[in-house]
């Protein structure tokens, strides 16, 4: 007798392989389909390999894309060129938002009027946008106290640098306090300065916390800008301290290659810009996806991404070749 369960199962399978053949159809761009990248500091070095992701994935769909943002580090000029790029009507925006809730109000109307939003990097976790991907801050701090306990020990004095109010700075940093509270009380909190990416803000603290604090052995940093200001000061002074820091720059990889800092935990930035660019079109394309949940009475997008951890490395003196900006941007098109 033949097995009727197994009949029906694989006819079922060919239906859903034809209807999402037509589906898969409808999963490129209309041509001058256009998703913007929208960022703050836009020369910063950060988002090019960011951007390069974000246009491969792009490309992949038939899609153009425009990057975006302010040079300057101001939450007013960066939320006016996100009003601008809105005029150009794109298909969705994928925004690293300086601080969270001065953009829940634009995110919000530019979903409310047909432009998709999703977050990179920093969230405005209560806006309406439709996913967030980022490297998973925690695990950062985790890993760099994890780092400096095994070379120092359990007891020993250190510093942090922050940028107060994006909100995957503060989280590096809080969560460093934390668990380093929780985990390893006998090391000592010497130096705590908001310095807000700038170098030389960063230098001016960091001689000061030295020269305070002779016996200093280690300093996190949530960002690679604050960390040039740092390590110059350090080396002035001839202090010896272990320095670690999130993201990178071409200056803070020759001072890894140069073994003044210790290592960087740098996201996955090209996966950080490929997905990002994943979660705007598929929100932008929810058409096609048909869940089981309430999002027709609802009236919310039914593609919901809440956090896509995109990954991060560690940059070392061993394998810091292979983060050459510009061996990496042989090539390529850096519009």
């Amino acid at each position: 007798m033949p097995n009727i369960k197994g009949i029906v199962t694989c006819a079922s399978l060919s239906l859903a392989v034809v209807a999402g053949g037509a589906q898969a159809d409808t999963l490129k761009c209309a041509p001058g389909e256009t998703y913007i990248m929208n960022v703050m500091v836009s020369g910063h070095p950060y988002w090019i390999p960011v951007y390069q992701g974000f246009k491969q994935a792009a490309e992949a769909f038939g899609c153009e894309t425009v990057f975006s943002g302010t040079p300057d580090y101001d939450i007013t000029k960066q939320i006016a060129s996100f009003e601008q790029d809105l005029v150009k009507s794109p298909a969705g925006v994928l925004l690293h938002p300086m601080q969270a809730d001065p953009f829940i109000e634009p995110i919000n109307r530019a979903i409310d009027n047909g432009t998709q939003v999703a977050t990179f990097a920093a969230d405005s976790p209560n806006s309406k946008r439709t996913g967030y991907v980022t490297s998973d801050n925690l695990a950062e701090a985790k890993f760099a106290a994890e780092e400096f306990v095994a070379a120092l020990g359990e007891e020993f004095e250190f510093a942090v640098l922050e940028n107060p109010g994006q909100s995957n700075h503060d989280l590096r940093v809080t969560a460093f306090l934390d668990y380093m509270a929780a985990h390893y009380p006998k090391a000592k909190l010497v130096g705590r300065q908001a310095t807000n990416q700038d170098s030389n803000a960063a230098y001016r603290a960091t001689a000061s916390i030295v020269q305070a604090n002779p016996e200093l052995d280690a300093m996190w940093i949530p960002e690679a800008g604050s960390a040039e200001g740092a390590v110059a000061a350090v080396l002035e002074a001839k202090a010896k301290v272990m320095i670690m820091h999130a993201d990178i720059t071409p200056t803070t990889l020759e001072h890894i290659k140069a073994g003044n800092i210790h290592a960087a935990l740098n996201p996955n930035q090209g996966m950080q810009g490929f997905m990002g660019f994943m979660a705007t079109f598929l929100a932008a394309h929810s058409d096609v996806f048909d869940p089981f949940n309430d999002y027709k009475v609802s009236g919310y997008n039914p593609m919901q991404i809440p956090f896509v951890d995109n990954g991060f490395s560690v940059i070392t003196k061993e394998n810091a070749d292979s983060f050459d900006l510009n061996v990496y941007m042989a090539g390529r098109n850096p519009s």
